[in-house]
């Protein structure tokens, strides 16, 4: 017979003795308030019911049985979201020549690591835009069948740029670590095509490209326009194909534009922004995603000269146009670019946001709603 005490968790009630007789642990999590980011509603003494992995109902009343985690004084949020992580990466003086010097398996090691650590900082669903060897995608998979703890992963694959941009490896000489489509660099219309569906096939669920020039890349320039508009346009209508959305890494205004104009769904970085490329962000829904915090704590002491001086112009731009995005109501998604500072300090982002303009409850909905 069952404990009459189990009749008052309807409608729960089912899958709850469902699990229990299928031996799967219930677990009921509780805390002293549950914070809903889409209305803005704080629950008081909050519970939430997990049988086996899965989250199966907030509040109400739970089976006796059930293992009860008290952690107190506490507020409680929906698993956090990262639009741009590079789980395998990590700065450091010596990453400026892991092209020649290591293979994937290093960054997977690395990333096996960094997954943790994200996951363990309340994020539990990150992009990663960009990886070597399609480690993000064997990551996707261990995280996904429970061999190693880390976020769900929506993998990219290879970032696609231009020879010699931001994408490609460079600084080495003429023979050394050339790349192809098939490892992001791509030149034209066909070329881009191609590598588009060269990372679908081996299990991107995003595109990136580099739409302009970088800071952490051997370029003299910082922003300038790498693909042309109609290079980005194809891209865009190849991935659409697939239902695979892109992220455009960009900093300069006439890169960011051209992104914008071509579909792509986010700006990542989003630098130099002025009024008119807002208002064709706002036009068109596309998402910035500022990845501002490491303004604050990117090791410039760390950098080369000529990439540290390019740092150092770009940073009051990032911050100034962040200000005027949220100022205008663009659309802004969570991103840290998480590997340029240390893996874990992710929702360090959220106070950028804030001192940036936007109220607390508005930041923490970027990473959740």
């Amino acid at each position: 017979m069952f404990d009459p005490k189990l009749r008052c968790i309807y409608p729960a009630a089912a899958f709850l003795l469902l699990n229990l007789l299928l031996g799967q642990n219930i677990k009921v999590v509780r805390a002293a308030r549950m914070l809903d980011p889409a209305s803005g509603k704080v629950t008081l003494n909050a519970s939430v019911v997990i049988a086996g992995d899965r989250i199966r109902s907030l509040g109400g009343a739970y089976p006796e049985v059930a293992e009860v985690i008290e952690l107190g004084d506490v507020t409680l949020l929906p698993g956090l979201m990262d639009m741009h992580t590079h789980l395998g990466y990590d700065l450091s003086m010596d990453s400026f020549l892991r092209a020649v010097k290591e293979t994937p398996v290093d960054a997977a090691i690395r990333g096996t690591r960094n997954g943790k650590l994200t996951l363990m900082a309340g994020f539990t669903t990150v992009r990663d835009v960009g990886s070597v060897g399609f480690v993000d995608v064997a990551l996707m998979r261990a995280f996904d069948k429970g061999l190693l703890a880390g976020p769900r992963i929506f993998p990219a694959g290879h970032s696609l740029g231009i020879t010699g941009g931001h994408c490609d490896a460079t600084g080495w000489a003429p023979g050394i670590k050339e790349l192809g489509p098939e490892e992001g660099v791509a030149d034209g219309i066909d070329e881009v095509i191609k590598a588009v569906r060269y990372q679908i096939k081996h299990g991107a669920l995003v595109i990136k490209i580099c739409a302009t020039a970088g800071v952490l890349s051997h370029e003299a320039s910082v922003g300038a326009q790498q693909y042309s508009l109609e290079e980005m346009q194809a891209i865009v209508a190849e991935a659409a194909r697939h239902n695979v959305k892109v992220a455009a890494h960009a900093h300069g205004t006439a890169g960011i534009k051209a992104a914008v104009k071509a579909g792509v769904a986010s700006i990542d970085h989003g630098s130099i922004l002025d009024g008119e490329t807002i208002n064709l962000m706002k036009r068109n829904g596309t998402y910035l995603v500022p990845t501002n915090y490491l303004t604050r704590v990117l090791p410039l002491d760390e950098l080369p000269g000529h990439i540290r001086t390019k740092a150092e112009s770009i940073i009051p731009a990032m911050n100034r146009s962040l200000a005027m995005a949220i100022k205008a109501g663009v659309k802004i998604a969570f991103g840290t670019d998480s590997g340029v500072y240390p893996h874990g300090d992710n929702g360090h982002e959220f106070a950028a946001y804030v001192e940036a303009g936007m109220s607390p409850l508005e930041a923490l909905r970027t990473a959740t709603v």
